[in-house]
């Protein structure tokens, strides 16, 4: 069976993506084939830009999804650069083409590494949130953290939900260049509370490993 992994983050901007892309990467150098969906999109103009990073990315890794087009990637396509329930106007969300288009990647892939949209809180439609997307694919989280001032209690309150709901999860740190002042104003907190915890820059075969525990 297919290993699913739903990557979010504690709000947009934060790397969901070019997490998705190091996953893509890291488990096809253990000797996975990997796919990739990113259910919802908005903000498309022409082609949906994360939609295509991620296309280019299992292509050039995964021989079997080379016939693959945009639309097999990012079933849902939105234009206005917001959550999914205000681009879509309040219209309901059309599941139907999200499900098929994971059931195709899942024929060509071991791993299939869902990407949402925002945060966990993000309304997708009138009676669902990110979070319970996770639930309806039953996928295991990867919660992506950012390592700026306020990281910590950013990833405390998304932490807090995954485990109110009892969702399977890791969770990982994306530091930027510009992160200067984290290991002195945020990391001591992370290493007396979490043992391990993982950074995307230094530890991404170890978090991948965990992932398919």
């Amino acid at each position: 069976m297919t290993k699913r992994i739903f990557v979010t983050a504690t709000n947009t901007d934060i790397g969901k993506t070019y997490a998705t892309l190091k996953l893509i990467e890291t488990f096809t150098a253990l000797g996975y084939r990997v796919g990739a969906v990113k259910p919802i999109e908005t903000g498309v103009q022409s082609l949906p830009a994360d939609g295509e990073r991620l296309l280019q990315a299992i292509q050039r890794y995964n021989p079997l999804t080379k016939e693959l087009c945009i639309d097999d990637v990012v079933p849902v396509q939105m234009p206005l650069p917001a959550a999914p329930f205000v681009a879509s106007k309040g219209n309901p969300v059309d599941y139907a083409a999200i499900d098929a288009a994971i059931a195709r990647m899942e024929c060509l892939c071991d791993i299939c590494i869902i990407e949402g949209a925002g945060g966990l809180l993000v309304p997708v439609d009138a009676t669902t949130d990110m979070i319970d997307m996770i639930e309806r694919f039953n996928a295991k989280t990867l919660l992506v953290s950012h390592c700026r001032l306020g990281c910590i209690n950013d990833t405390r309150l998304s932490l807090s939900l995954l485990k109110n709901r009892r969702l399977s999860y890791e969770w990982v740190l994306n530091c930027r260049d510009d992160d200067h002042g984290f290991s002195s104003t945020s990391q001591p907190w992370f290493d007396a509370h979490f043992d391990p915890w993982f950074r995307l820059d230094q530890d991404v075969e170890a978090l991948c490993r965990r992932l398919l525990l």
